[in-house]
């Protein structure tokens, strides 16, 4: 009977260690560079990203961009409600983190690149910051290229809804 008894205590301790990893997912890391190689299969999916901090938001901390080790390309992450994060203080400027969040993109339509051509053209005809202006007219060219070369009638941007971060380094 105790045998019985070790045999059914075993099985159920067994079963619900199983159960337990079933349950809890893997969140897959990236550095950034890596990650947006794959990003249209981590869409809505929880992901660890890490990057260098380049900018907080001053005024409510609810946002910060990161960068790769490349540092060709940035990722907007924001404060989710739902998550573990108050805000983003601005000595984190400078420091690797590893920020766990929902990945998401954005799609930016042909119309609304269109009108936003518009409007930096009129700005530029006024002699509103030329400067702005060609930078904001060469990330529209880009823009265009991107859609050309991926098929798109669309931009894709892409941004983090960040739940936790833990600083890997000053």
């Amino acid at each position: 009977m105790r045998q019985f008894f070790l045999v059914v205590l075993a099985l159920a301790l067994f079963s619900c260690s199983g159960n337990r990893q079933q349950t809890e997912t893997a969140v897959a890391t990236f550095e950034l560079d890596n990650l947006l190689a794959v990003a249209d299969q981590e869409v809505d999916k929880t992901v660890t990203v890490t990057g260098i901090v380049t900018h907080t938001c001053k005024h409510s901390g609810k946002k910060c961009f990161i960068v790769g080790e490349s540092q060709a390309v940035s990722l907007q992450v924001f404060v989710d409600a739902e998550g573990e994060i108050e805000m983003f203080t601005p000595d984190l400027i400078g420091s690797k983190l590893a920020i766990t969040g929902v990945f998401k993109e954005e799609h930016t339509s042909q119309e609304e690149i269109d009108e936003y051509e518009k409007s930096i053209k009129i700005m530029e005809e006024e002699g509103t910051s030329p400067e702005a202006c060609a930078t904001e007219l060469a990330s529209i060219k880009d823009m265009r290229q991107w859609m050309a070369d991926h098929g798109k009638d669309y931009f894709v941007s892409y941004y983090m809804e960040g739940l936790k971060y833990e600083v890997l380094d000053n």
